[in-house]
């Protein structure tokens, strides 16, 4: 019975939960901004442009996931151009950005404010939706906690567009708790 009554409250948004979202929608404009940064998007057109092969990019994120250790390929991601434009974003915003990344246009990490749990993010509905076969689109999560993070997030991922052209995608994490 009260598993019932538990399952039917969390189904519903907390009282706040709508006051929530509504300052998620207030940050779009921002994270707008983080996805056109011209940093960012140089360093998705530079990754681009290297064409790795897919094969290549799933050993590199079989490399990624087998360690927690920070490795010198996770540094090299972690430090590059891209992520210090995200860290640029992330200071201003505070502890709302739990965590940001960019991705390619084949779902590999271009940049990140911190290790994700996996390098190759092209299998996940996050880059496949934001991304959308070049279209692009923007897309806002149900709330989860995120280990990668460690807190309870909203992710937001929006297009990374070159003019009209998408050319990769970007994800925030949005921490609940410091909304």
């Amino acid at each position: 019975m009260w598993t019932v009554v538990s399952l039917l409250l969390l189904a519903n948004l907390p009282p706040d939960g709508a006051a929530q979202l509504e300052k998620v929608d207030r940050l779009m404009p921002e994270l707008r901004r983080m996805a056109s940064d011209p940093a960012v998007v140089r360093e998705v057109k530079k990754q681009n442009a290297q064409r790795v092969p897919m094969d290549t990019l799933k050993k590199l994120d079989e490399e990624w996931r087998a360690t927690p250790a920070l490795t010198p390929f996770k540094r090299k991601v972690l430090d590059s151009a891209c992520a210090r434009s995200l860290e640029r974003y992330r200071e201003r915003m505070g502890r709302i950005m739990a965590e940001s990344f960019v991705m390619d246009n084949q779902g590999a990490l271009v940049g990140a404010t911190r290790r994700t749990s996996d390098y190759w993010q092209g299998d996940e509905s996050k880059w496949r939706r934001s991304f959308n076969g070049g279209r692009g689109g923007e897309v806002r999560e149900k709330p989860f906690f995120d280990e990668s993070s460690q807190s309870y997030v909203v992710q937001i991922s929006l297009p990374v567009k070159d003019g009209a052209r998408v050319v990769g995608a970007l994800t925030v994490s949005v921490s609940l708790l410091e909304l």
